[in-house]
C-alpha cells in the first residue's frame, strides 16, 4: 500500500498532512528516508515517522463501555460520537458493531473488522446479546412465557424467541428488573418488547455480544482493546 495511506490508517494524521510531512522528509522505511507518499509499503516494512515506529495493524478491537448521551455511530458533525470516545491516535476506518440507542449504556464493540460484524449482526447466525433492563412496570411469569414464544409488536414485527429472567419487583414502586436475551437487533427491539407486555424501559444496558462479556472494570466512557483470550473466543 502506499505509505501515506500506511500512517493515515494507523491514525497518524490525515493524507494531506501526512504527504506535506514526508516530502519534508519525516519517514524512513526501513532504514532510508523516503520523501515519496506513494512509495510502495506493507506490514512487514519497518516504518519510523518523526522518530517513533508505526507498526501495522490490518484490524483493531477495542470493548467501549458505552455511557448514556452518546450516539452510536462512527462521525456527527454535531454530537459525541462512540468514536469519540476512543483515545487517540485512532484510525480513521473504525465504526461500532450494531449500535445501542442514545439512553442505553454498556457493551460496545468497536472495531475496523466488517467480515466480524457481520457475523456478530446478522440474524441467521442468531448471536445471543444480553441486556439488563430496569422498567416501570410488573413483570410476571406469563411475561416470560411470551418472551419465550416469540412476541409479535403491535406494527406486526415478529420477534424471535427470547429469555425473559425477572430479577426483582417492586409492586410498591410498580417496577421490575430482569435481563433479557435476544438473538436479532431490530430498532429500538428491546424497549418495544416490554412495551408490549405493559412496561416501558427506564434503564437500559447491554451486558454480553456472543462470547464477548463487559468488562466491570471500564467505566462508562472508558475502552480497551480485547484481549488475546476475547479475540479468540470471537474467531478472530
Amino acid at each position: 500500500m502506499r505509505l501515506d495511506k500506511y500512517l493515515s490508517d494507523m491514525g497518524v494524521g490525515t493524507r494531506s498532512e501526512l504527504k506535506k510531512d514526508i516530502r519534508k522528509g519525516g519517514a524512513v522505511v526501513d532504514g532510508e528516508v523516503i520523501k515519496d507518499p506513494g512509495h510502495s509499503v506493507d506490514a512487514s516494512s519497518r516504518v519510523v515517522f518523526k522518530g517513533s515506529v508505526i507498526k501495522y495493524e490490518e484490524f483493531v478491537y477495542y470493548m467501549l463501555n458505552k455511557p448514556a448521551g452518546v450516539i452510536s455511530a462512527s462521525e456527527d458533525d454535531r454530537e459525541e460520537t462512540v468514536i469519540d470516545l476512543i483515545p487517540e491516535p485512532k484510525r480513521r476506518d473504525l465504526f461500532p458493531v450494531g449500535r445501542l440507542d442514545r439512553d442505553t449504556e454498556g457493551l460496545l464493540l468497536i472495531t475496523n473488522d466488517g467480515a466480524l460484524s457481520h457475523r456478530l449482526l446478522s440474524p441467521k447466525h442468531h448471536v445471543d446479546k444480553v441486556y439488563y433492563a430496569e422498567v416501570s412496570g410488573i413483570l410476571n411469569e406469563s411475561d416470560v412465557e411470551l418472551f419465550a414464544e416469540g412476541l409479535v409488536l403491535s406494527d406486526g414485527l415478529e420477534c424471535m424467541p427470547a429469555d425473559l429472567k425477572i430479577i426483582s419487583v417492586s409492586e410498591d414502586e410498580y417496577t421490575s428488573k430482569a435481563e433479557i436475551t435476544i438473538r436479532e437487533g431490530k430498532f429500538h427491539q428491546v424497549k418495544r418488547m416490554f412495551s408490549s407486555v405493559g412496561a416501558e424501559v427506564t434503564y437500559l444496558k447491554r451486558l454480553s455480544m456472543g462470547p464477548l462479556s463487559l468488562d466491570q472494570d471500564l467505566e462508562p466512557g472508558e475502552c480497551r482493546r480485547l484481549s488475546a483470550d476475547e479475540l479468540e473466543a470471537l474467531g478472530v
